[in-house]
């Protein structure tokens, strides 16, 4: 059995009962009674705060009570999911976190909670494409020029991330390992120092995801290379899928979803589920996600499920592939 077919697995028992909605929603009717906090671990004005406040200022119109955001960032998205994963399994308490809540588990080695065991997916709620955006000093003519010129200079050339264990440096090493170029990561605090110093020169290129490059790839302060995406953005037309440029295999999505404790009851996950879902058909939800580039992204839960199996699996493995650790 395949680990990812285990991970499901293990969501199986609690998410059976969220399917049907119509039986369930009689058990509890009462849900929601009161308001609903939802942590975000990560800073306000972040695309994943963005996304979550959109998200609850339409989920409180569905179940008819005030959803609350509470940011609480730090150590990668972790401090806010130790916060959740302790609290009660009623509903009461979400956590919208992005695609680095799968990769924790391998980065850290003394977390205070289990991805799997302590949480139970609702739905993701948004994708969207990392942009490969280089410093236009290098002149990089596409992605394969890139490539090219770092073969043939190795330990020459740069990419920026915001830490280490951090979505740009995972997307760094896969590109790495795809390709088999020999390159330098250079860690930073944060996304905007990072990308600072590519615009500057001082750093070569950056996985972006396509919200935070929009604006700076339009004013021409950075040069977009390729999507990592299985399809192009309307909102960048003209720049190539990583496939289309030559490369398969370093599509890196940066998505962003909602969880709740494990052991919440079935009827409240289907009422959240379809509450999560109505908001994000909404005319709103949907504007103010094509501003960010970003996509609704609902999916039934087990489906969901599945695919947080894989990519703990995939995400995991080229972690300890590269070698890469945070925390104690």
């Amino acid at each position: 059995m395949t680990l990812h077919r285990r991970h499901f697995l293990q969501y199986a028992t609690a998410l059976a009962g969220a399917v049907g909605l119509s039986s369930t929603l009689q058990a509890q009717p009462d849900y929601p009674a009161r308001p609903i906090r939802m942590v975000v671990p990560f800073t306000a004005g972040s695309t994943t705060d963005v996304i979550g406040r959109t998200v609850a200022e339409q989920l409180e119109k569905k179940l008819g009570q005030p959803v609350v955001v509470e940011n609480r960032p730090g150590a990668g998205g972790v401090l806010g999911a130790t916060l959740v994963a302790g609290a009660a399994a009623d509903g009461y308490t979400l956590l919208v976190h992005s695609a680095a809540h799968v990769a924790n588990q391998s980065l850290y080695a003394n977390l205070k909670y289990d991805t799997l065991k302590d949480f139970t997916p609702v739905t993701m709620l948004a994708s969207m494409p990392n942009v490969i955006v280089a410093s236009n000093s290098r002149n990089f003519k596409s992605l394969k020029d890139l490539v090219e010129r770092a073969k043939a200079e190795p330990d020459q050339y740069t990419y920026g991330s915001s830490g280490s264990g951090s979505g740009a440096h995972i997307a760094g090493e896969k590109f790495r390992a795809a390709t088999g170029i020999q390159v330098i990561h250079v860690p930073y605090r944060g996304t905007p120092e990072a990308v600072n110093d590519v615009i500057a020169g001082r750093v070569d290129w950056f996985f972006l995801p396509l919200p935070l490059a929009l604006p700076m790839v339009k004013a021409g302060k950075l040069t977009a290379l390729a999507i990592s995406a299985d399809r192009r953005s309307p909102a960048l037309p003209d720049v190539p899928t990583t496939e289309e440029a030559g490369y398969r295999g370093v599509d890196q999505q940066f998505w962003v979803a909602m969880f709740v404790p494990a052991a919440t009851p079935p009827a409240v996950l289907a009422k959240l589920h379809a509450g999560t879902e109505q908001a994000l058909r909404s005319d709103t939800t949907r504007a103010r996600f094509e501003n960010l580039g970003a996509e609704p992204a609902p999916m039934p839960q087990p489906q969901f499920a599945e695919l947080i199996g894989r990519e703990m699996e995939s995400t995991g493995s080229l972690i300890r592939g590269a070698g890469i650790r945070v925390g104690n």
